[in-house]
């Protein structure tokens, strides 16, 4: 008898998986995550398969920000994908290669580090969507759904170790502070980092007019 071969995930058959997602990881994310990822993964190399699998299935366990389950959503996103993947047929192989890429591709509190070409071309395609306009606009929203402010001055405390102080809010701009500006120099591959270079100053740029114009300097 002829082994069946493997079925491969389309963004269609992934649609539906997204259908209960926040609008800072919902389906759209995934799609330009997609799609930055098959340009890097021909760039670098990398198993096409593999990596646009991942994309496809790296968020589709996230219940958005402040709950328990975005921070373990790599984790169990991984066993979603392991058990899509084995009724597809997928080899045990090629399916912990999947499982890794986004096991690893999880920026805060992760002990998993992207060790494949396709794990780091993952990690870089999921943050370059963080920097640029898509970033300025998916930054705000965060805050938005977390019920925080897009600006508020920063205290000394923040500034110095990347903890409010009591009552202190996390606008975009601390998110900016904590995270965004710091991605740049924790991509992987050299043509992410290409991309990462515009996408980082349209960024930095934003946050210094909009707290030029919230001073009423502009």
């Amino acid at each position: 008898m002829n082994q069946q071969e493997p079925l491969i995930p389309t963004l269609e058959q992934a649609r539906k998986w997204y259908t209960k997602s926040d609008s800072v990881h919902d389906f759209e994310h995934v799609v330009r995550v997609y799609n930055i990822a098959k340009r890097l993964a021909i760039i670098e190399h990398a198993d096409l398969d593999i990596v646009l699998t991942a994309a496809l299935m790296h968020d589709v366990e996230d219940a958005g920000p402040g709950t328990d389950e975005r921070k373990t959503h790599h984790l169990t996103s991984a066993i979603f994908a392991g058990n899509i993947l084995n009724e597809m047929h997928w080899s045990y192989n090629k399916i912990e290669a999947v499982q890794h890429c986004i096991r690893a591709h999880r920026y805060r509190d992760n002990n998993d580090v992207p060790e494949t070409i396709e794990a780091k071309v993952l990690y870089d395609s999921d943050k370059l969507d963080v920097l640029g306009a898509i970033g300025v606009a998916r930054t705000i929203a965060y805050a938005t759904i977390a019920g925080e402010p897009i600006y508020a001055k920063p205290s000394d405390q923040f500034i110095n170790s990347g903890k409010e102080e009591k009552g202190e809010p996390h606008s975009a701009y601390h998110e900016y502070l904590y995270k965004l500006r710091n991605v740049k120099a924790k991509l992987f591959t050299a043509s992410a980092k290409e991309i990462a270079e515009m996408r980082d100053k349209y960024l930095t740029d934003y946050f210094k007019r909009l707290i030029a114009e919230y001073n009423g300097e502009m």
